[in-house]
């Protein structure tokens, strides 16, 4: 009997079974032979949101929750965070490896050559109400790049499998930005190539009469950071989402419309939202005890704390907090802020809050940064997007040449009535 197994017992049968090992699962298809007789199905596995179910295999990104660890293709993610700009992350994720002088020059260059959206799609944006959320707008807009690229269905052509990324990565700013104009009236900036992709960025946000724009370095850097702590997060539920719908063979751009869609969720990509809403709520540093009093109580919820992965200090938040005092240097200190770091020291020194493991997470801080830059909060979700695509995409292609993957199809246990006769409307009671 191999020590790497697992032996189970069919109390029912008195039948025994050895079950591999490997990598510290078990496969759930061999639970399968586990039956009472030749008609019985077999056992089944039954894991509500995938808590303890590995769906895949994947190269990209490595998260060990206990002790606060976050790699992309094996490097930490604090070293990508101090040295690399975002691009040079994206194409790690996507393509394994960081690249090279000459590599990284045409990479750049094929992003900046299709941030342009078809004239067509302007006339689709205009289409939306006034007030209606950017979120929403960036889904649909999404989608509706897959009628501009029919090419996109072939998705086991390679050509158009790295047009199709590059598209993505180069348009979503764009997409994002105009978003954002519409939903404030704004006429519509065009990307300015003489600009990095994070610059250009701001420029389709916030140039208004100025011939030139010229983004603030410290300001630009900061979200960069932000867009590189964002870009993959292994399988969480947009991602996840991503692949299922890819599973399917979909093209990419509906498969990352989906995604985007599961991210738009208050529990998913909206949480930032919800941690400064909590912050308002408090309203001043002198009412951080009572609130913590209320949250020990179950009264209330202490947003940006905790985490279903990190039973440690989330290494993003960390970063995001060692880089926000540099862009509060030039944006100014919020009220925000302030209460933000007091309610983070005076939660990290209570027993309560230690013996449960929560600790901030990336959300607690983003949101107020993203507040500091003078993004409105209807669009903090469309911010988390952006980079996300990178991870999306670099999760469909891996899908893509897994030899082992099927369309998803997950099992259910049915405990609905079994079955009954169908009875004319007359004689209902």
């Amino acid at each position: 009997m191999s020590q790497e197994s697992l032996t189970v017992t069919d109390n029912r049968t008195g039948k025994t079974y050895e079950l591999p090992i490997t990598d510290g699962t078990i496969r759930t298809m061999d639970l399968r032979q586990i039956k009472v007789d030749d008609q019985d199905f077999g056992v089944m596995g039954y894991d509500t949101a995938f808590k303890n179910t590995a769906a895949t295999r994947s190269k990209i990104t490595f998260i060990d929750g206990a002790k606060g660890i976050l790699r992309h293709r094996g490097y930490p993610v604090e070293q990508l965070a101090a040295n690399a700009s975002f691009l040079e992350v994206a194409y790690l994720v996507l393509f394994g490896e960081l690249p090279n002088a000459e590599q990284y020059a045409q990479w750049e260059h094929d992003i900046v050559h299709h941030t342009l959206v078809h004239e067509n799609l302007r006339t689709f944006l205009d289409g939306f109400r006034y007030d209606a959320h950017p979120m929403g707008i960036l889904i649909s807009s999404i989608a509706a790049l897959s009628t501009f690229y029919p090419e996109a269905k072939n998705v086991f052509d390679p050509e158009s499998v790295e047009l199709q990324t590059r598209r993505l990565v180069a348009k979503m700013p764009t997409m994002a930005a105009f978003a954002y104009r519409h939903s404030m009236g704004f006429p519509y900036v065009y990307p300015d190539n003489d600009l990095s992709y994070v610059g250009n960025f701001l420029n389709m946000m916030f140039k208004m009469t100025e011939l030139k724009y010229k983004p603030n370095p410290i300001v630009e850097r900061a979200l960069e950071i932000l867009w590189i702590l964002h870009i993959d997060h292994e399988q969480n539920c947009s991602t996840t989402t991503m692949r299922g719908i890819g599973s399917s063979q979909a093209d990419p751009y509906v498969a990352v419309a989906g995604a985007a869609a599961a991210l738009s969720g208050p529990l998913h990509g909206g949480a930032n939202e919800r941690v400064l809403r909590m912050l308002a709520h408090i309203g001043s540093v002198e009412n951080i005890p009572a609130y913590l009093k209320r949250v020990e109580a179950g009264e209330e919820r202490l947003m940006g704390f905790g985490h279903r992965v990190y039973k440690n200090y989330d290494p993003r938040a960390r970063i995001i907090k060692d880089f926000a005092h540099q862009l509060f240097e030039v944006t100014g200190r919020t009220p925000m802020l302030n209460i933000a770091l007091e309610l983070e020291e005076r939660a990290l020194n209570e027993d309560y809050f230690a013996k449960r493991k929560l600790y901030p997470n990336v959300d607690f801080y983003s949101g107020i940064i993203y507040q500091a830059l003078g993004i409105p909060t209807n669009m903090f979700t469309v911010m988390f997007a952006i980079p996300r695509t990178v991870g999306w995409l670099a999760q469909w292609r891996e899908l893509l040449g897994d030899p082992e993957q099927k369309i998803a199809r997950p099992r259910q246990i049915y405990d609905g009535i079994m079955l009954r006769d169908f009875v004319p409307m007359t004689e209902r009671s």
